[in-house]
């Protein structure tokens, strides 16, 4: 495996990725910013340019079959951005008319339909580590139909997150940060509305997944496993509250690290890359496309990629 490289855009917490597969954009990534933007970043790095703004905090990015951007942004809800034009439209932003608090990740099936993530019912995006500490499960899977209408499939998952599709879309896989699993919601065959595990006992803390274009189900690891919050997740709640309220500088940090891990479709480990460097951490999302594997970060001003 070649080492890291990294490629810098002029905003901070770029925070997903995705390889275009369209026309002009063919080889080109995609990553939404904190500050709303949405960046274009040639395959070598050495071009970026701002395509759009959300008005909000995109996370999640897709692909719809026409070459649209679907964005899961944290307070806008579902967006589309024609990648040509840097035209945003909204698609959603509610669920059986409450509105989504934290709209995060997203998959999208042959047929059209989107599968996507609703972290909290109780917390945002600027709070997401109270709703990590006081583990408050009240995270979704969430299925939006090719005529817009939404329905909840999964709830009380602990900090619904990375959302990815199985290679013959007989399942739906969907991150669960606080409790260090992916669940698996299977859509056809026996077992079809039922649910398990593609992975338990995860190193660390999964963020965003993806189904690269191995057919692999790619996980990224934002942080390895922490004994103090395991423990403070298992204790009382006004102790988890009170963590919460302390100072930013005195709360539990996300411990350096550049890991993503790859499973099959029955759960088999096939890939674990984890790389030690100053350069880059907490990595949030991953996209693994023709044997490089680009990875996104929810802090870093900046994508970088690693060939297999």
């Amino acid at each position: 495996m070649s080492s890291l490289q990294v490629f810098p855009v002029p905003a901070d917490g770029a925070e997903d990725v995705v390889v275009g597969t369209h026309g002009a954009d063919e080889g080109s990534v995609f990553t939404g910013t904190e500050d709303g933007s949405i960046f274009r970043i040639s395959h070598d790095g050495g071009h970026v340019e701002r395509i759009a703004h959300t008005g909000g905090r995109p996370l999640g990015l897709e692909l719809d079959p026409d070459g649209r951007l679907l964005v899961c942004d944290a307070h806008q809800g579902v967006l589309r951005v024609d990648t040509a034009s840097g035209a945003v439209e909204r698609v959603t932003d509610s669920v059986a008319g409450r509105k989504m608090v934290f709209c995060n990740n997203a998959a999208i099936a042959s047929d059209g339909t989107v599968w996507l993530s609703d972290s909290s019912t109780k917390f945002g995006i600027e709070d997401w580590k109270a709703d990590f500490v006081q583990d408050t499960r009240t995270g979704r899977l969430l299925r939006m139909g090719t005529d817009g209408a939404i329905e909840v499939v999964l709830d009380g998952l602990a900090f619904a997150n990375g959302v990815a599709l199985s290679r013959a879309e007989d399942f739906v896989a969907v991150a669960e940060t606080g409790a260090r699993t992916v669940v698996r919601r299977w859509i056809t065959g026996e077992k079809a509305g039922t649910r398990d595990f593609l992975v338990e006992g995860l190193p660390g803390y999964p963020d965003n997944i993806a189904r690269g274009s191995d057919g692999l189900i790619w996980v990224s690891i934002a942080s390895p496993l922490d004994p103090f919050v395991e423990r403070l997740q298992r204790g009382p709640l006004w102790l988890r509250r009170s963590v919460t309220r302390i100072p930013e500088a005195l709360q539990p940090k996300p411990k350096r690290t550049v890991r993503v891990q790859a499973y099959d479709d029955a759960g088999s480990l096939v890939h674990d890359v984890d790389v030690d460097t100053p350069d880059y951490h907490m990595v949030t999302g991953v996209r693994e496309h023709e044997g490089r594997v680009w990875l996104g970060s929810l802090h870093e001003p900046a994508v970088a990629v690693v060939t297999l």
